[in-house]
C-alpha cells in the first residue's frame, strides 16, 4: 500500500497545486484577456479612421480653394443660436420677395399654403393668399376638368409648365425650385445673400455670353439670372425700409424656413432634452452620493465559527 502511494506521488496525482495570485485570477476573465489582446487592434484601428478623416477634409478644403467663385461671408443671422428661433416677421416679409420678385422664374412645388399658417400668416390670411391663384381640379361629374380658386392644401403654383418651357423661356438655363435651396447649397443662407447682393460689372478678362451677367459668388462667376433686387423694388406691408440687403436677408430667412421647417421645433426639443437630462444627473449624483455609495463603500467580512 505504500509503495502504492508512493508511485502515485511520483506521478504527481495526488501533488496539491499552488492557489492562483491575484493577477493569474484577473487573466482568466475573458473580456480583460480580450482587451489586452486587441489593445494594438484598436489603436491602429483609431489612427486610421482618424487619417482617412483627416485626409478627407484637406480634400475638401483643397477642393473649395480650387473653386473659381468667392466663398460667402458669414453673416450674423438672428436664429444662428443654439436657442434662437427664426425671425417670424421676416419669414413674412421673405415671403412677400418671393410672390412678387422670385415667382415668376422659380417654383416652389414641395410648400403648400398650409404650412404658412401659424409661422408667418393666420388661417384667415393664408386661406386669402390661396384664393389668389387658380388651380385645374377635375375631372368632375361630366368627366371635364375645371378651373378653381386655390385652397390650403394646394402648393405653391409653378411659373411654367414643364422644364422644357423654363428653359426655353431662360436661355436654357433652368431655375431651380427655391424649396429646398438653402439646404442644397454650400453656405446655405450666405451663399443665398451674397448671390443677391453680389451682382457686379465683370473685369477684364472674363467674357459673358449673351444673356448671362457677371457675379463672383455663382460658381464660374457667368449667371443666367438677373440681378432681381434692389432698393425699394417692393413695398412691405409693414412699413419695413425695402433696401437691397434688407431684401435679401429676409428672402433668405425664408428660404432657409423652406428648406428646415422644424428648425424651431428642433431647438424647442432640444431645451426640453437639455432639462430633462440636466434632472435625470441631478438624481442619478444624488442616488450615488447618498444611496448606493454606502452599499458600494461597505466591508463584509466573513467570521469563521470557533470549533
Amino acid at each position: 500500500m505504500a509503495a502504492t502511494l508512493g508511485r502515485f506521488n511520483g506521478l504527481r496525482l495526488l501533488k496539491s497545486t499552488p492557489a492562483l495570485n491575484l493577477q493569474q485570477a484577473k487573466n482568466l476573465g475573458t473580456a480583460s484577456s480580450w482587451a489586452n489582446n486587441n489593445k494594438k487592434l484598436i489603436g491602429a484601428v483609431g489612427a486610421i479612421t482618424g487619417g482617412v478623416g483627416a485626409l478627407l477634409f484637406a480634400l475638401e478644403q483643397s477642393v473649395q480653394a480650387s473653386g473659381s467663385e468667392v466663398h460667402s461671408p458669414a453673416q450674423p443671422w438672428n436664429h444662428k443660436g443654439l436657442f434662437s428661433a427664426l425671425d417670424h416677421q421676416g419669414i413674412r416679409r421673405g415671403y412677400e420677395v418671393y410672390k412678387q420678385v422670385c415667382s415668376a422664374c422659380h417654383s416652389m412645388q414641395y410648400i403648400a399654403y398650409r404650412n404658412l399658417v401659424g409661422v408667418s400668416h393666420t388661417e384667415a390670411e393664408a386661406k386669402s393668399e390661396a384664393e389668389q391663384i387658380m388651380v385645374k381640379d377635375g375631372p368632375d361629374d361630366q368627366g371635364n376638368y375645371y378651373t378653381r380658386p386655390g385652397k390650403l392644401s394646394d402648393y405653391f403654383p409653378s411659373p411654367y409648365p414643364n422644364e422644357e418651357a423654363a428653359r426655353a423661356a431662360n436661355n436654357g438655363a433652368y431655375p431651380p425650385d427655391l424649396s429646398y435651396i438653402v439646404s442644397a447649397r454650400k453656405g446655405g443662407e450666405d451663399y443665398i445673400f451674397s448671390l443677391l447682393t453680389g451682382y457686379h460689372e465683370a473685369p477684364a478678362g472674363v467674357v459673358l455670353r449673351e444673356g448671362q451677367y457677371f457675379n463672383p459668388y455663382f460658381p464660374g462667376g457667368a449667371i443666367s439670372m438677373a440681378q432681381v433686387l434692389y432698393n425699394e423694388v417692393i413695398e412691405y406691408e409693414d412699413g419695413t425700409p425695402p433696401t437691397q440687403s434688407q431684401l435679401a436677408k429676409d428672402v433668405a430667412t425664408f428660404l432657409k424656413w423652406t428648406s428646415e421647417p422644424e428648425h424651431d421645433d428642433r431647438k424647442s426639443l432640444l431645451i426640453k432634452v437639455i432639462g430633462i437630462l440636466g434632472f435625470l444627473t441631478a438624481i442619478s449624483y444624488y442616488i450615488k452620493r447618498h444611496k448606493w455609495s454606502t452599499l458600494k463603500s461597505r466591508k463584509i467580512v466573513f467570521v469563521p465559527k470557533e470549533k
